[in-house]
């Protein structure tokens, strides 16, 4: 179905793209994280791509850890249009500057654990080549 230009996709679709269920979509928009979606004469959603590319950017945002409420704020922010940029830059900012702790924090673990794995495979292969002896 075409609307104009546009690809108009059911929810069953959308939820297939995003590997969302279709009740976490319908969720998402009546809190707001997703506009309201456009209707057919049927009363069923009708989204656009450009809603599966905001989606997707929804879902990057969950994954860094971003509270459910933090991306409503976003989201809001979005609507409102550009003369937001200054304060989404900045939510945009923290989010950067936490994912980047936490990202160095993670390196550290890493290491330890690097170190434990060469450790322990020194300590097998030394137990071994006894066992051989």
């Amino acid at each position: 179905m075409t609307n104009g230009h546009k690809q108009l996709l059911t929810i069953k679709q959308v939820a297939e793209a995003t590997k969302l269920s279709v009740h976490t979509l319908r969720y998402y928009e009546r809190i707001g994280l997703i506009h309201p979606i456009e209707r057919a004469d049927n009363s069923h959603r009708r989204y656009t791509h450009e809603d599966i590319g905001w989606i997707d950017f929804l879902l990057k945002l969950r994954a860094t850890g971003m509270p459910i409420h933090e991306m409503q704020v976003y989201a809001e922010l979005q609507r409102e249009g550009d003369h937001t940029l200054p304060q989404r830059v900045e939510m945009l900012k923290r989010l950067q500057h936490d994912l980047e702790a936490r990202i160095d924090d993670l390196n550290e673990h890493l290491k330890l654990i690097r170190y434990k794995v060469s450790f322990y495979s020194e300590v097998i292969a030394v137990n071994t080549e006894k066992e051989l002896v």
